[in-house]
Formats: structure tokens, C-alpha cells, sequence
């Protein structure tokens, strides 16, 4: 496995693709609400990170169809935008987009109530976004990869909730996927020792119910087993010798 030290000028336009995406997302984040499709939540996005200079990395990634993954409740990732998807008072839904910029990529995601949901959801989209910050403690020099993954797990072990073993983190850079991989549950292994200069997409995907998924039949979307709600946080971050940066979170508390 061979993971990339970025460069300082790797590691500033790393940072410019980050910050450009997330503009993206806060905007986004305004026009949650019952009633908007999720296919006008991407074209929203397309046109946003267009506006940005950026190139949507998602819009035909092994044939992904859109720029903006739009997962509703039971569905974990990966979720296809359709005009007749409506969002509706009570959903959750994540948001999942990226965008490459001067030749580097940027990776985030953030799971949203509409409207009202019920405590029990409310506190799984919470769990999951904190679980993310609960992680990457542990992403700076001289930890071990998968110290990140057990801290998560230690995390969510807590409240019980499954956690998703078929999708993990990634590094990210000059391609959308690089090594290495970044399960969010535990490991027998050290994993590889974290060395300033690397960045990683650390993005926990947690189940309400059971761990387990399945794929649809469009061959992109997954869904819990049990057909209970999923949330997904992610962040691109940036591996320094104390607390890491977070890339695509210019002003962030743990």
C-alpha cells in the first residue's frame, strides 16, 4: 500500500478544492425542506460547484448519473436524484458530493433532517457526525490508521447501532480514491502509521438498525437491510504532526 505525502502545493490546492466544496455544501444545507426533489437538489449542486470552478467527480464515475449522491432514510449511499423523489416532512437525507479542482479532489458528505424527525433519528444523524470528530483524534503523525477506525467504533458501540462494513474511507488526492482504505469498525491490525502530509476522506456511514446492506437494482444505490434509516458524515481532512485539518470544515469544534 503506498500512501502519497502531499507537497505544500499539493496540500494548498488541496485546501482551495476543499473550501470551494464546502461552499457547495452550505449551500445546499439552505435548501433542504419537504417538497424539493432530490433531482433539483443536484442540479442545484451541479450548478454550484460549475459556479465554483470545479468539476463535479462524481458525474459519470463508473457511470454515476449524476454530480450529487441524494440518499433518502434507508438508503446509505450512493442514492440516483429523480424528479418524482420528494422529500417529506421527517426524512433524512445525505448529501453526498465532491469536486475536483486544479487537479485535486475534494470529498464530503452530511446526512439533514426535513423538518421534524423523531428523537431516535435525530440522535443517529448526531452520533454519526460526532463519531466522525471522535475519529479523527487519532488522524495525526505517529497513530496508526486504524486507530481512527476503532475510536469510531468504540464511538458508536455505544448506542448500538450498526455500522457499515461494506463501504469505508479513503485517501483522496490527484485521483477520487487513493490508498488507503478507512473502515469505521474495528480492526485486529495497526494499519499503516499516519504521516503529516497525508489526506483522507473519513466519512462513517451508520445504520439505525443492522450493519448490514444491500444494492439496488440500479447497481448504485444501497440500502439497509432492514429498511431502517442510515446517516453518513464525511470530511476530507489533513494529516499534520498535532490535530489534523479539516479540510472541507473551515470552523470546526470536536
Amino acid at each position: 500500500m503506498a500512501v502519497s505525502i502531499k507537497s505544500q502545493r499539493e496540500i494548498d490546492l488541496m485546501r482551495e478544492s476543499c473550501k470551494r466544496l464546502e461552499y457547495v455544501h452550505n449551500k445546499l444545507g439552505e435548501i433542504i425542506k419537504p417538497g424539493i426533489s432530490t433531482y433539483e437538489i443536484n442540479k442545484i449542486g451541479d450548478r454550484l460547484i460549475r459556479e465554483q470552478e470545479g468539476i463535479p467527480n462524481f458525474l459519470d464515475y463508473n457511470g454515476y448519473p449524476a454530480s450529487i449522491c441524494v440518499s433518502v432514510n434507508d438508503e446509505v449511499v450512493h442514492g440516483i436524484p429523480k424528479k418524482e423523489r420528494l422529500l417529506e416532512e421527517g426524512d433524512i437525507v445525505s448529501l453526498d458530493a465532491g469536486l475536483i479542482y486544479k487537479g485535486y479532489h475534494s470529498d464530503a458528505a452530511r446526512t439533514y433532517c426535513v423538518g421534524k424527525v423523531s428523537p431516535e433519528v435525530k440522535q443517529l444523524v448526531e452520533v454519526t457526525k460526532q463519531s466522525f470528530f471522535e475519529g479523527i483524534k487519532f488522524a495525526r503523525e505517529g497513530c496508526h490508521l486504524y486507530d481512527i477506525s476503532n475510536a469510531i467504533d468504540d464511538y458508536i458501540s455505544q448506542y448500538g447501532y450498526g455500522i457499515v462494513q461494506d463501504l469505508v474511507g479513503h485517501g483522496i488526492g490527484t485521483r477520487l480514491h487513493e490508498d488507503p482504505q478507512i473502515p469505521n469498525f474495528r480492526q485486529k491490525k495497526k494499519g499503516v502509521m499516519l504521516k503529516a502530509g497525508m489526506t483522507l476522506a473519513v466519512e462513517p456511514m451508520i445504520n439505525l438498525g443492522t450493519w448490514e446492506v444491500e444494492w439496488l437494482d440500479d447497481d448504485w444505490t444501497v440500502v439497509t437491510e432492514d429498511g431502517l434509516p442510515s446517516a453518513h458524515y464525511e470530511n476530507t481532512i489533513l494529516v499534520t504532526k498535532g490535530d489534523p485539518e479539516i479540510l472541507t470544515l473551515g470552523n470546526w469544534e470536536t
